[in-house]
């Protein structure tokens, strides 16, 4: 399984989708999950309306430095497929996938040949293009409702799974966890977990070092 820092390895509220929590989380060896706008022709890193002093996803990429680790691309502003798959290529890094778009911006970005993720969660059961997508984002909002035996299900099917951990939605984790280390494709790249709490997750999946 690779683990996915939630918009860096940060220690403060404060320090989410900075430049030290993204170097602090790739020297880590963790991938990240971060939120992606556009303006004034540049694609920068911000969850909430950007005001134009974010950093760049091009910054990011240059942070990564080569390693190829994993990237989860949260689309908060349609129109930016193609603008992200050149900076993709430009630092060749093919170790991520795009999700949380609009329909009509998933099939721009399925055409343009983008790794796209699909949602599925106990509050859209059903995933849109499924058939499409290169995996699914796996979240529960309210419930760990999903089973070991849906997630082998749909790596087994030829998709990859990236699951969000329940503490993004502020619950505790160690019952959704323990859901996910009875998984046969626990040791599988093609299974992601996205957590505030990365370094907890190395622990409790792998054991301390």
């Amino acid at each position: 399984m690779q683990i996915l820092s939630h918009r860096g390895l940060w220690h403060t509220p404060e320090e989410r989708n900075t430049k030290e929590a993204f170097i602090r989380s790739f020297s880590s060896g963790f991938g990240t999950e971060t939120d992606l706008r556009d303006i004034c022709g540049k694609i920068v890193i911000s969850h909430d309306m950007p005001k134009g002093n974010e950093m760049s996803f091009e910054e990011v990429l240059q942070i990564m430095d080569g390693r190829n680790l994993p990237l989860a691309l949260n689309i908060k502003a349609d129109g930016q497929g193609k603008a992200i798959k050149a900076l993709l290529s430009k630092y060749n890094h093919t170790n991520y996938f795009t999700f949380d778009m609009s329909v009509p911006d998933m099939v721009v970005q399925l055409n343009a040949g983008l790794k796209v993720f699909t949602g599925k969660s106990d509050i859209m059961p059903t995933p849109v293009l499924a058939e499409n997508a290169a995996g699914i984002w796996l979240d529960s909002f309210y419930s760990d409702w999903f089973s070991a035996a849906e997630i082998d299900e749909i790596i087994t099917s030829g998709k990859k799974v990236c699951i969000v951990s329940a503490d993004l939605h502020k619950r505790e984790n160690s019952n959704q966890w323990e859901i996910i280390r009875q998984c046969k494709s626990v040791k599988s790249n093609d299974l992601l977990l996205c957590t505030d709490t990365p370094q907890t997750a190395k622990e409790f999946f792998y054991g301390k070092n």
